[in-house]
């Protein structure tokens, strides 16, 4: 009952903290850390404990699908070099400079328990990126490679993590050469795990012709896809990620109230999932200091030095990217980084957040021989401390980094982008109004009248208002330019998922026509 009360709570206090940050200009989700942190000393609370063996299972399936679903294909396969380097090789190399500072720093620390660290710290959150930069307004470039990074990162941070995890239990070795082969395994197993099941779930729904029902499957979806995949003992991140792209790839253009539906529905439920999850961070960030006697002060100065270096690596690796996709520029535009600037903002977005705390949670006391786990203290503290530091102190100080940046949100450029998607459904409309011979002379311009108030709406221009003649033909056809309105509205639809699909496009972008074009067949229903 305590640990419904606290989700209750936690649930509660999400719904007030993003009204007040929005009033303050300050980040929420590191708003809800602050009052985890204070929940803390609350003697009910404080008593409150989670298995972490839950966390992830809870928390992650969901805000990594909701997360996923605002990208597509098409876009990684422009970006997959820049996802692999931020996502595997940044975190492989962030896991190999953790562990020689750990060895160095932390008194009896072996070499498997330094690994198990490094790749507890490695992986940003593309929950709390994302939560954080949606209270300023930075570059979609620098926002969607952020958000693509996050979600895959986990997954190579987790395959190390066990790996190292066995070897410090077990008292051997990391074997690196075992590592990469169950990397390697469990990504493939992963990506059939969730196009298969990303492919029976869409099955089942051309059988099932019910709104709300084809809705909840897709809450259920990236439960199962995370436990089918685990239980396999493939990567349960990469599957969500894959069947969440492949749900959005297979959308149709008759999904419009489907999609209303949904995107209500993932909007509240990803609002109070990461609004609970963060306050859970909080909440574990004193349970995590107090469960250890060792020196306390000394761990936190460890546990700072390391941040730093976690830092520090993140900042040099993005630099050196910067001249990587400037070679780039010509492929893609829209790459980032680009510049010391945007090496810097991303570097601050490396914010930790779910995985780090269940990782953390997750360390045993001791060994399978009974012995103590080597330099556990130093390990829980920093994992402590690099919350604090990359989430809560550069959550808050976020928007003031963006403003002495001076980094330009681009908004010209987006709009522009907006435009053209409109347009292209625009004259998709009109083609299926062209081709239409039934359809009598003197309705075809208050159609077109139509379709041009609504393309004004889409791009952000302003509408025209139909005349009196357009108005009295629309009402002596109405039947009949409802029906040619109907296939026009698929045809454009169709045109904004085919562009959502292509390289080039931003798929939020997209996404955005999608929502206008959906609510206004709702409406006209």
């Amino acid at each position: 009952m305590t640990t419904l009360l606290m989700i209750i709570g936690f649930g509660a206090a999400t719904s007030v903290v993003v009204g007040l940050g929005q009033k303050l200009k300050l980040p929420w989700p590191a708003l809800m850390v602050l009052i985890g942190i204070a929940g803390a000393f609350i003697p009910t609370f404080a008593e409150v404990a989670i298995d972490p063996e839950l966390v992830l299972p809870l928390f992650l399936p969901p805000l990594l699908f909701a997360a996923a679903q605002k990208t597509s294909w098409a876009l990684f396969a422009i970006r997959w070099r820049t996802i692999l380097g931020m996502s595997v090789a940044l975190v492989g190399v962030t896991v190999a400079v953790v562990a020689g500072s750990a060895v160095f720093l932390i008194p009896g620390i072996t070499i498997a328990a330094a690994i198990a660290l490094g790749a507890m710290l490695a992986p940003p959150d593309p929950v709390a990126v994302e939560a954080v930069a949606s209270t300023v307004s930075i570059p979609r470039r620098i926002m969607t490679t952020l958000q693509s990074e996050g979600l895959f990162n986990d997954a190579a941070s987790l395959v190390i993590f066990q790996t190292a995890m066995a070897a410090v239990l077990a008292g051997t070795e990391v074997d690196y050469a075992d590592l990469a082969v169950s990397f390697l395994v469990s990504a493939v197993v992963a990506v059939a795990v969730g196009l298969v099941l990303s492919f029976a779930a869409w099955w089942v729904m051309e059988k099932i012709d019910h709104t709300v029902a084809r809705s909840s499957l897709m809450l259920v979806l990236p439960f199962g896809v995370y436990l089918v995949a685990e239980h396999l003992h493939a990567s349960g991140v990469i599957a969500v990620v894959v069947a969440a792209l492949e749900v959005r790839r297979r959308d149709t253009e008759g999904n419009s109230a489907e999609r209303v539906t949904q995107n209500s529905t993932w909007q509240v439920l990803e609002m109070l999932i990461t609004g609970i999850a963060f306050g859970l961070i909080g909440l574990d960030l004193r349970l995590i200091v107090e469960s250890e006697h060792a020196d306390l002060g000394r761990a936190i100065l460890v546990g700072v030095l390391i941040a730093v270096v976690v830092v520090a690596v993140r900042f040099v690796w993005l630099l050196l990217g910067t001249v990587i996709e400037r070679k780039r520029s010509e492929e893609d535009p829209d790459a980032a980084p680009l510049s010391v600037r945007d090496a810097t903002l991303m570097t601050w977005g490396g914010m930790r957040g779910l995985a780090t705390v269940a990782l953390a949670l997750s360390v045993p006391a001791t060994t399978s021989a009974g012995t103590p786990f080597p330099g556990r203290s130093y390990v829980i503290v920093a994992a402590a401390v690099i919350l604090l530091v990359t989430l809560v102190l550069a959550g808050l100080s976020f928007p003031t980094v963006v403003g002495l940046l001076g980094i330009d949100d681009e908004a010209e450029k987006e709009h522009e982008a907006t435009k053209a998607i409109a347009l292209r459904a625009y004259k998709a409309a009109m083609r299926e109004i062209k081709n239409d011979d039934t359809l009598p002379d003197e309705v075809i311009e208050p159609l077109r009248a139509r379709f041009k108030t609504l393309h004004d709406q889409l791009s952000g221009t302003t509408d025209d208002q139909a005349s009196e003649e357009q108005v009295t033909a629309f009402k002596e056809h109405r039947a009949q330019m409802l029906a040619v309105q109907k296939r026009a509205m698929q045809t454009a639809r169709a045109e904004v998922l085919a562009a959502r699909r292509e390289r080039g496009t931003d798929p939020e972008i997209a996404d955005k026509v999608l929502r206008r074009f959906d609510l206004q067949s709702v409406l006209a229903n």
